[in-house]
């Protein structure tokens, strides 16, 4: 699996919750975490779709990918840890988490496997 196919659901699910954040309760920093990081990782999936599309890997789409998603991991774990909510903290510690070592593991493994060129 690509990690595009994974990185701009994540951005949008990201935004959603930002915008979502901000209508419900007014929250900037539900506004500004959500929406910001969410677009960097949709760019980072984008950047990620077009060296795929070139056949080539691009290592800087997934430093962008780790490094949003594991300081997503550690912002939201920490204040699930200090508030006890799942919502939205817990959730996005634990969705974050996963998509870290999912990034991890592409990174490990090469990056996304480009199919060999039919003739």
């Amino acid at each position: 699996m690509h990690d595009f196919c994974f990185t701009i659901p994540y951005g949008l699910a990201l935004v959603g919750g930002g915008l979502f954040g901000f209508i419900q309760k007014g929250s900037t920093a539900s506004l500004a975490g959500g929406v910001g990081t969410g677009l960097v990782l949709i760019l980072a999936g984008y950047l990620s779709l077009s060296a795929f599309g070139k056949r080539k890997n691009s290592f800087l789409a997934l430093a962008i990918e780790i490094l949003c998603a594991g300081a997503l991991t550690w912002i939201m774990g920490q204040r699930y840890l200090l508030t006890s909510k799942i919502m939205p903290a817990g959730i996005i510690a634990g969705l974050s988490g996963v998509m870290t070592l999912f990034y991890i593991f592409k990174l490990a493994t090469g990056g996304n496997h480009i199919p060999a060129k039919a003739d």
